[in-house]
């Protein structure tokens, strides 16, 4: 992070792991829209395959001289995160097919609230009682920046499917920190989780009844700009959570 990044994360009173996150938060944010376009040309789990491929052979040729040293931990630890990420976009991806942009960013972020409780259940992990204050008010501000009250709050396939997009969201969030507190080499497990998590999406084509679709640049360039962008923001999250905590 360079000099000027830093003094603005001190403005705002963050570290710069907590600024970097709050980057990677609107870079991500920004890509339900070009999702929700590109599932008119491809299937969902075939363009997260195509996706996540892209962001594994990129992180893969930037970071292949740390490869060498790639531990059995880490393998499981990329393995673990890749298939959380491969169910959580991917059912993110299908429920674009039938709701909206907005709706699906408003239904995915219900993993923040969901991370401090999940860490309660499985890593019995009690949140401090500024985290359930916090992670109310977050959900709370959710629902009047993004939520549907005009049209109507109506329950179907696509919002529940996002629903599950979520808590799979939660889980990586969750399995981040946990990895990261073994201090695994954060640049190998990203490169395994990105690869893994295009492979993990392409097995499920067979699932969701997919074919490989006609070659379109309205997929293609999509599938390959989300991929670069996936990298940076998997990377930042494996970087930044060896110091932030998942509630955080």
């Amino acid at each position: 992070m360079t000099h000027t990044s830093e003094a603005a994360a001190a403005k705002f009173g963050l570290s710069k792991h907590e600024f970097a996150l709050v980057g990677v938060t609107a870079l991500w944010g920004s890509t339900f829209l070009i999702i929700h376009t590109a599932m008119d040309f491809a299937g969902p789990m075939f363009f997260v395959g195509v996706r996540f491929l892209t962001a594994g052979l990129v992180a893969a040729a930037v970071f292949w001289r740390w490869l060498r040293g790639l531990t059995l931990l880490e393998l499981g630890a990329g393995l673990a995160i890749g298939a959380s990420l491969a169910l959580g976009y991917g059912l993110q991806t299908i429920g674009l097919q039938s709701i909206s942009s907005s709706m699906s960013g408003f239904i995915t972020a219900f993993y923040v609230p969901l991370v401090p409780l999940m860490q309660w259940a499985f890593l019995r992990k009690r949140p401090g009682k500024m985290s359930f204050i916090g992670a109310g008010l977050a959900f709370a501000g959710l629902v009047v920046l993004g939520g549907p009250g005009a049209a109507g709050f109506s329950f179907g396939f696509g919002e529940w499917i996002t629903v599950a997009a979520a808590v799979a969201c939660a889980v990586e969030v969750i399995l981040i920190s946990a990895f990261a507190s073994k201090h695994v080499e954060f640049r190998r497990v990203t490169v395994v989780q990105l690869l893994a998590a295009g492979g993990f999406a392409f097995l499920a084509m067979p699932i969701t009844g997919e074919s490989v679709p006609a070659a379109d640049w309205r997929w293609i360039v999509p599938a390959v700009a989300l991929g670069g962008m996936s990298m940076v923001i998997q990377l930042t999250m494996n970087w930044a959570q060896r110091h932030v905590s998942a509630t955080r």
